[in-house]
């Protein structure tokens, strides 16, 4: 099984387990362990990884840090978990500050179970950075993130090649935040910037007051525009464009059609949009197919009923490579392998059940 479906399943387990995880210990247990696995360490081996890791530092003498991972007889990774849900900051990584610098430890990661925030010393030796690298959140996450993540694995570690790469994922990442903070929140600086290029006159307060209401609609509607491009060619691909006109696409990018399009950087693939139509045609048998909505995420394509997640019909996982289905069947959830799409219809009466338990209710 490869990585990504390794993944795949542990993020169903957290969906359907969260509510039932309530303390930090069994978030270690449900989550954090199974991860370590996932990446090929043997969690049943104290002597790769070690469970509450004990290194004095300094004046303070018994502290202990959930987890280290040694590679090759070398303390290589400190791990701090924290309760599922936990605010992952600065705050609940002293002991990961402390530990890092009197250890051969070079990274750290702080998680609740589902998140997983990467530490390094990139900008000095010895001394853990206060802001992480990487972040790999379970729920989450693209191929991309996968493939990063994949040089954390026991088989395929190699600490030159993450340290070469680790300063720009922080980077990248960072300004990341920066972009999104301004076009949810458009700084003076911001507006300034742009308002000069685009307004002759001179900058008083009162236009300053006006271009930052300007800005932040402007950057709303690009956001808008790019998802409705989007999804046009989503619809083009798939053959239906020409029966749906400029504001049913608007529609589904506000979310009538059950599309989460808040995302930008979530692009819904005319696979996806396929195998939600055929779905929608089994359950016109005996339901209003415009009850069977979608939610498109990161790492997979949610299919529910009534645009509620608590009403899972089914996970739509379609990669490069593989496509697979997890239906959420009345009895226990099946996960089935396509080699085309239309291999949906195959699955009919389970994908029926798994309408009908909603339909029932």
């Amino acid at each position: 099984m490869d990585l990504i479906d390794r993944l795949s399943d542990l993020s169903s387990r957290i969906a359907r387990q969260k509510d039932a995880v309530s303390t930090e210990e069994a978030a270690k247990t449900a989550f954090v362990l199974p991860f370590l696995q996932a990446l090929g360490y043997d969690v049943f081996n104290p002597g790769e990884v070690i469970p509450e890791f004990t290194a004095d530092h300094g004046v303070k003498k018994g502290e202990k840090v959930d987890y280290a991972i040694k590679i090759d007889g070398q303390i290589m990774m400190l791990i701090e978990c924290k309760g599922l849900g936990a605010v992952l900051n600065s705050k609940y990584a002293g002991q990961l500050f402390r530990y890092f610098g009197v250890t051969d430890a070079r990274f750290a990661i702080l998680t609740d179970g589902a998140r997983y925030l990467f530490y390094s010393d990139l900008e000095r030796a010895n001394r853990m950075d206060d802001r992480s690298f990487f972040e790999f959140n379970l729920l989450e996450f693209n191929e991309t993130q996968v493939d990063e993540l994949k040089q954390f694995a026991r088989t395929t570690f190699n600490l030159e090649n993450i340290l070469s790469t680790a300063s720009n994922l922080k980077y990248r990442r960072a300004l990341k935040a920066e972009i999104a903070k301004e076009f949810k929140s458009p700084s003076e600086e911001f507006v300034k910037l742009f308002s000069s290029r685009v307004y002759s006159g001179r900058l008083t307060a009162s236009v300053k007051d006006e271009f930052a209401d300007l800005t932040y609609r402007a950057c709303g509607e690009y956001i808008r525009d790019r998802v409705n491009d989007r999804l046009k060619s989503a619809f083009e691909t798939d053959g239906v464009a020409d029966d749906v006109g400029s504001a049913s696409i608007s529609a589904e990018a506000e979310g009538a059609g059950g599309v989460d399009a808040t995302k930008s950087d979530i692009e819904t693939t005319p696979e996806e949009w396929q195998a939600y139509r055929i779905i929608q045609a089994i359950s016109a048998q005996f339901v209003d197919p415009d009850l069977i909505t979608m939610r498109d995420a990161k790492s997979y394509c949610a299919i529910l009923f009534d645009d509620n997640n608590r009403r899972s019909i089914c996970r739509l996982y379609f990669g490069s490579k593989r496509n697979w289905v997890t239906i959420f069947a009345p009895a226990d959830e099946q996960r089935v392998e396509l080699s085309k799409i239309t291999d949906i219809y195959k699955y009919s009466d389970l994908i029926a059940g798994a309408i009908q338990q909603y339909v029932e209710a």
